[in-house]
């Protein structure tokens, strides 16, 4: 299952999204974070809960300004994308062209 942290607005959509059947929830990307917006949240996942990354809450409407400030989202070379060994994350900044 994969999941999305992030929102859409007029300006374009900006979220990352964790495959929860590649995460392993071994924490490299959270360590990794240069913006500390990562954290491990349990999902229950076929039948036990299993520890998987996740965008924190308080974060998720700020990811384009917080993603940007140090990372390089619109080309998928954050920090997180690059230190994940399971390659479960993606980000998708897709900003709306006039």
């Amino acid at each position: 299952m994969i999941s999305y942290h992030g929102y859409s607005d007029g300006s374009g959509e900006y979220f990352l999204s964790v495959d929860s059947d590649k995460c392993n929830g071994c924490q490299k990307c959270i360590n990794k974070c240069p913006q500390n917006i990562l954290h491990i949240e349990l999902m229950f996942i076929d039948l036990e809960d299993k520890p998987i990354a996740a965008v924190k809450k308080e974060q998720c409407n700020k990811i384009r300004y917080t993603c940007t400030q140090q990372c390089n989202p619109e080309k998928n070379q954050t920090p997180c994308i690059l230190c994940c060994p399971t390659n479960a994350i993606t980000c998708h900044f897709t900003p709306t062209t006039k």
